[in-house]
């Protein structure tokens, strides 16, 4: 059996641990190890972690003096494993049945394959569920192996992959290194754009874990001029990429262009919702950064549809769309 390394961060989460930590050991087909990474919780995690590892000796729980954030923790985690495979998985998520024999069968069939994810499940703070199918209409197979450039044509300027199903080989994590302190934000999208760099990607049409959705975690939804901050770490993601792939990659102009035009119209719809919002301010800040990005975007739908909202004004677009609303309804 292939071991896979499992590294659960863990910070203000002791109501989710047990069940995420349970749902690791209980995987069948392969051989798994985990390693709780307390990063200075002020809550029980530290009673909850010292029970889980002295009721199996698979687990290790280590706890931070001070909180050291979590990519220094990520690291840590990604310098303790050794095993065939690798997954860093939040403490407050959990992974279903069968997920990691699924992904190490992948692996050994396809060794061209570093990465290798699935759907996953959104529970929602409301007790309800959603699929998060990042392939969408683009499969229809159980599973299927993309090029690193089909991966990151796929992925545009958006984190594709859900964290939580992110199996990868050790090897090629230590090969690639750590997680960039730079990028706070991005640095999951930079991760496997990294990765696919330098191997093939596998993506398992299955439900591989639960993703939770809750207050502590929502993220990507309107938050005034942190958008910002959040596109220029995709954009500088992208510049790490060129700048750092085998040469073959550097040259690749189209691409290149093709990963800047789809942040641009990502931007602008960022845009558009800042202007929704009244944030007017914002939204141009926004504007002027996809028109920095890729000044292709000003032939786009999105731009488009920016310069009309401009133009009649935010009152009274928002006076037009309610009235919309209404007739729809």
């Amino acid at each position: 059996m292939q071991r896979v390394d499992v590294v659960i961060p863990c910070y203000n989460y002791s109501h989710f641990l047990q069940e995420c930590v349970e749902s690791v050991l209980s995987q069948a087909g392969v051989d798994v190890r985990v390693l709780i990474l307390d990063d200075c919780s002020p809550d029980k995690t530290p009673e909850v972690g010292k029970a889980l590892a002295s009721r199996d000796q698979r687990v290790t729980y280590r706890r931070h003096a001070a909180n050291m954030g979590h990519i220094a923790t990520y690291n840590e985690g990604i310098d303790w494993a050794g095993g065939d495979l690798f997954l860093l998985l939040s403490a407050d998520d959990y992974l279903l049945p069968g997920a990691l024999d699924r992904s190490a069968e992948l692996m050994r069939n396809y060794p061209d394959v570093g990465l290798v994810f699935g759907n996953a499940l959104i529970a929602e703070p409301n007790g309800m569920s959603k699929r998060a199918d990042p392939l969408g209409d683009n499969h229809v197979h159980p599973l299927q192996i993309l090029s690193g450039r089909q991966f990151m044509r796929l992925s545009g300027a958006r984190n594709l992959v859900p964290t939580p199903t992110a199996v990868v080989r050790t090897a090629l994590q230590k090969q690639v290194g750590g997680y960039n302190k730079e990028l706070p934000h991005a640095g999951d999208m930079e991760m496997w754009l990294r990765l696919a760099s330098h191997a093939g990607v596998g993506f398992i049409n299955a439900d591989q874990a639960v993703y939770r959705q809750h207050a502590a975690n929502m993220s990507l939804q309107y938050y005034g001029e942190n958008i910002l901050s959040d596109l220029r770490q995709r954009k500088r993601a992208f510049d790490i990429l060129f700048s750092q792939a085998p040469d073959s990659l550097r040259k690749d102009k189209m691409l290149r262009r093709f990963l800047a035009r789809d942040l641009g119209k990502q931007a602008l719809r960022q845009a558009g919702i800042a202007f929704n919002n009244f944030d007017v301010a914002t939204a141009l800040a926004i504007q002027r950064f996809a028109l920095e990005v890729s000044p292709d975007v000003r032939n786009s739908l999105p731009w488009i549809k920016l310069v009309c909202k401009q133009t009649i004004g935010p009152q009274y677009w928002y006076a037009l769309n309610s009235i919309r609303r209404r007739a729809a309804a």
